[in-house]
Formats: structure tokens, sequence, C-alpha cells
């Protein structure tokens, strides 16, 4: 009797783990979804780019909303998200909204270990099957380079000052080698000692309206590029 109690609470136990699995939206592909529709195709003569990315790249949208007014720009960063999940939602975010280029923003919350241990391959793999896809549809294919962060305030000791440089050089030979656009952020805004100094992001992780002032004419001159 012990043991036929024991089997069907272990079965119990299973079906309650898989329902909880199944019913997750891991890349959160519900966030964007509304938003999508209502963006509908471009107008044919319409140069629009999507921002696909992670909380820096949303929050560029809600702290220099101004950068955004009046251009063909779609923002679609979502806060926290690694590499795997922006795959995942890549051909409902930005393919399917039909951009003539996408602006890739990706790697840091993989080094935090957002998801998970991520290796420096691991977080290039999914960069280049987010290129390809693009590439597969017609999209250009802008590169940005990680911010610097000395520190995660939210996961320390993690040495991303490290990290970040050797990711990004994979990053820029990636993008090179296969006619990609790199676009270096990271040259202009970090520091001495490979961080993101204050006067650009409050935390050292997340621009200010101030760091992102720096990024903008970078990326405006990588979108044209990307158009020529």
């Amino acid at each position: 009797m012990k043991a036929l109690k024991l089997s069907m609470a272990l079965f119990a136990l299973t079906v309650f783990t898989m329902n909880n699995s199944y019913g997750q939206d891991w890349p959160n592909l519900e966030h964007f979804s509304e938003d999508n529709k209502k963006a509908g195709m471009p107008a044919s003569n319409e140069n629009r780019v999507v921002f696909m990315g992670n909380s820096i790249t949303i929050g560029w949208l809600n702290k220099r909303p101004e950068f955004f007014e009046g251009k063909p720009y779609i923002n679609r960063g979502i806060s926290g998200q690694t590499t795997p999940q922006m795959l995942l939602r890549f051909r409902q975010d930005v393919i399917d909204l039909n951009p003539k280029v996408v602006v890739i923003l990706a790697g840091t919350n993989d080094i935090a270990g957002n998801t998970g241990p991520s290796t420096p391959k691991m977080i290039l793999d999914n960069i280049k099957s987010m290129a390809e896809l693009a590439r597969a549809n017609g999209i250009k294919v802008i590169i940005s380079s990680v911010l610097p962060a000395f520190d995660y305030p939210w996961k320390p000791g993690l040495n991303p000052n490290e990290k970040i440089p050797a990711l990004n050089k994979l990053l820029k030979e990636y993008t090179e080698a296969n006619g990609h656009i790199y676009l270096d952020y990271y040259t202009a805004m970090a520091d001495d000692r490979n961080g993101l100094p204050k006067k650009y992001a409050d935390d050292e992780v997340h621009p200010t309206a101030a760091g992102y002032a720096v990024m903008e004419p970078l990326v405006e001159a990588a979108i044209n590029k990307a158009l020529q």
C-alpha cells in the first residue's frame, strides 16, 4: 500500500512538473505579440530597423524615446534576456516584421549566467544563428559589441571586465569574416578598468541618457552603412 501511494505521488509530481514546464513562456514570446500585430508590414519606401536585445536595448527606448520618435525603428529589447531566448523569438520579433536592418546587442546576460552557465562559443553560436536567419531573409545584420562592465551588481565576482573584451573579439572576427557590420560601442565607452564609468551608467551596466547619447551616432552610422 505504501509503495502504491509513493508511486501515485511520484506520478502526480511528474505530471505537475511537466505541465508547469510546458506552461512557461521561457523566451517571452507573448511580450511583443500584440505590438508586432500593430506594427504590420513596412511601407514600400520604409527603411525599417529592428533593435533586438535585452534591458540595455529597451532601456534606450525608455530613457531616450526621442531617439526613436519619427523614425522607422522598432525596439524589441526584453530585460534580462540571454541569447538563446532571443534566438527563439527572433523569427516573430525580427524576421516577421520584415525590416531592412537588424541591430543585435546581446551577450552580457549570458556572461552573468541569467539562464545558466554559458561559454563564449555558446554566445557566439546563438548570435551567428540570428545573423544567419536574418541574412537568409534578406535582412542586413549589425552585430554590436557587448557594452563594458567591470562587475554585475546582481551577480558579483564573474569578471565581466575580462570576459566581455574576449567575447567582443570573437564577435568582431565573425562579423568581419561574414560581411556583416560590427558596431563598436565598447571602445567609445570603456574606462581603464574595462568597465562602464558612472558618467555613462549609474550602476555601471545600464546606460543613462548620457550613455545612450554616446551610442546613438555610432548606431546611426552603422545603419546608414547597412542601407547603402
